[in-house]
């Protein structure tokens, strides 16, 4: 059996899947794009030594924020360790919002570490390049007079749309998907307000990481840390840059539920906040009917 926990940010994924570990004798898969890099903490809500619990964790800290990682590298990355863990009569528990990076590794998908190539958008101006990206990503940030840049994301937009548009199949036969969800306006309740609380502590963190790595490739594009960056640049003020973290992760947030629903055969189970054991007494049970 493989268990794969998805959702949208803050909702819980990292409780239940340690508490689920810890039931069905489980080691836990990161599932998340930027928790892959270390250093990158409180950014990321990345899972604290405490939280562990002792339950073994994979792929978290692999990567220092100036490496490349990539969809490609993590696909393989993810099935090793899912072969390692049911090599030990384990159960791997993989655990992630970022969606594309879950469906690349548990399905067929062929993919490559192939770097993007200006030679294929030669027939694009950096303009046309700019404004096909605005129709995907209409709130991005990014300089529309910077080329390298501007190919790298117009390339990763156009896999991810060629990836959510194939109809893979499983290579796995024993995946169960869960899936955990609350109320739009409850999630945005509950982001807020523990950014709110990490706030200063995050500041420190990307200032530091900046000092460290000016050109990282990760810190400019994860949410939370190149808006932090901009004000440090004195791109925009401080208050700017909060206003901006937040509406990003909410709309991160609503992304994320609309891709797990749309791209996933899941399970969902709405989170009980006054009760949380109560949401886990709910998911042992479908488990238990499925094995």
């Amino acid at each position: 059996m493989i268990l794969v926990i998805g959702g949208p940010t803050g909702v819980g994924k990292t409780k239940l899947s340690v508490e689920l570990a810890k039931i069905y004798n489980g080691e836990i898969i990161n599932g998340d794009s930027t928790q892959v890099y270390k250093g990158m903490d409180i950014g990321t809500a990345k899972v604290t030594k405490e939280e562990k619990q002792g339950i073994p964790h994979h792929l978290f800290d692999i990567r220092e924020p100036s490496e490349e990682y990539n969809l490609y590298a993590y696909q393989q990355d993810c099935r090793n360790k899912i072969d390692e863990i049911k090599k030990k009569r384990k159960i791997p528990i993989l655990v992630g919002g970022t969606g594309l990076y879950l469906k690349a590794a548990l399905y067929d998908y062929h993919l490559s570490f192939e770097e993007e190539k200006d030679e294929d958008f030669l027939n694009l101006s950096n303009e046309e390049i700019y404004k096909e990206i605005l129709k995907s990503e209409p709130d991005i940030e990014i300089d529309s007079h910077n080329r390298r840049r501007l190919v790298r994301t117009l390339n990763k937009i156009r896999k991810e749309t060629l990836l959510e548009e194939q109809t893979p199949t499983l290579l796995y036969d024993d995946v169960l998907f869960i899936g955990l969800t609350t109320d739009i306006e409850t999630l945005y309740i509950k982001t807020d307000a523990r950014f709110d609380q990490m706030l200063y502590t995050l500041v420190d963190e990307v200032k530091s990481l900046y000092k460290k790595y000016p050109n990282s490739r990760a810190l400019q594009t994860a949410i939370g840390y190149k808006e932090l960056i901009d004000f440090f640049q004195d791109k925009k003020t401080f208050k700017e840059s909060v206003d901006l973290i937040k509406k990003k992760t909410r709309n991160y947030a609503k992304r994320q539920h609309t891709f797990f629903r749309n791209q996933m055969d899941i399970a969902w189970f709405s989170v009980n906040y006054t009760d949380f054991g109560k949401t886990i007494q709910e998911v042992v049970s479908y488990i238990e009917g499925k094995r």
